[in-house]
């Protein structure tokens, strides 16, 4: 894998928006306020696929030779992205999962006419599984994060951001291999991107911290969607190179930001996609005017009854 900066940069971002449009949604940017305090909520979890990941996955596919079948390993969101886009393009999918999939993503991948296959307790189990699948001519597997066509479509998302609000100063994203935060960070112009992650869920926290991607463990409710126990090369030396700020959530915060989110604006998130917004109402996003990316919403939840 490399780990060179050169491979994808903002203009592969802008092309990326070109590529995806006619696919995707432009998601709509809420300015709202909590307890006098305001905040842009990028409601990302409405996309098509209901996460991000849909973006990352087009701009993969089409790029380059038409394959005759796709291939992904996803703890559910990367998955079904890849699912979504390879239906819309009229290509057949196969998706490997861990077996601690949660139901409600498996049954999604399945619903867009995707094979799933269950494999191994752990997303690495599953991804060793999927690229060996993927050694069969014709078929092309579709990096989850490590990669620069998925993280300048990921970057797309808060290229939209900065061109309907260009005041706003920072945005936060949530973190699971690094391809939302990298591509944020090519993204956002030198505006601050906040890299949250849950406490027990900390690869990029732990990279930063060695100066290298290293193994971390995945011990957190938002593990189906942050639970990769490494940060991506690639990713990393994005990050490393500008203006990021890392935050850690706590299952606690991250659950009670879910909850709230429903609670003031009837918004439905996971609880991985909530964690940026927990850091913000912990104080933890800095600037005048952030912007926080709701980034899913494929987790079967019911808020606690008021």
């Amino acid at each position: 894998m490399t780990t060179s900066t050169d491979t994808v940069d903002i203009a592969d971002v802008a092309l990326a928006a070109e590529a995806i449009r006619p696919y995707v949604r432009r998601t709509p940017l809420l300015d709202a306020r909590v307890d006098g305090r305001r905040v842009l909520l990028k409601l990302e979890q409405l996309q098509l696929s209901g996460s991000f990941k849909l973006r990352g996955a087009l701009n993969t596919l089409l790029g380059g030779a038409r394959p005759a079948h796709v291939v992904t390993a996803s703890g559910g969101n990367h998955g079904l992205g890849v699912a979504t886009a390879a239906a819309l393009l009229g290509l057949p999918a196969t998706v490997f999962v861990p077996t601690s999939v949660p139901a409600g993503k498996a049954r999604r991948i399945e619903a867009t006419g995707a094979r799933l296959v269950r494999h191994g307790a752990t997303y690495a189990e599953a991804a060793a599984a999927a690229t060996e699948a993927a050694r069969l001519a014709g078929h092309r597997y579709v990096p989850a994060y490590d990669d620069p066509a998925v993280i300048a479509g990921q970057g797309t998302v808060a290229a939209e951001i900065v061109a309907d609000v260009p005041e706003v100063d920072a945005v936060a994203v949530a973190v699971g291999g690094g391809g939302l935060a990298a591509g944020t960070a090519l993204a956002v112009g030198g505006r601050t991107t906040v890299a949250v992650e849950p406490q027990d869920c900390r690869c990029l926290a732990d990279a930063l911290a060695a100066g290298r991607p290293v193994d971390s463990p995945v011990r957190s409710v938002a593990a189906s969607a942050l639970g990769a126990t490494r940060v991506g090369d690639l990713p990393f030396a994005i990050l490393q190179r500008r203006p990021v700020e890392s935050v850690l959530v706590s299952d606690a915060e991250l659950l009670a930001a879910r909850d709230l989110l429903w609670e003031e604006f009837r918004v439905a998130a996971e609880p991985g996609a909530a964690a940026p917004f927990a850091a913000w109402i912990a104080g933890r996003v800095p600037g005048r005017l952030p912007a926080v990316v709701i980034c899913g919403a494929n987790t079967d939840w019911f808020p606690d009854p008021a």
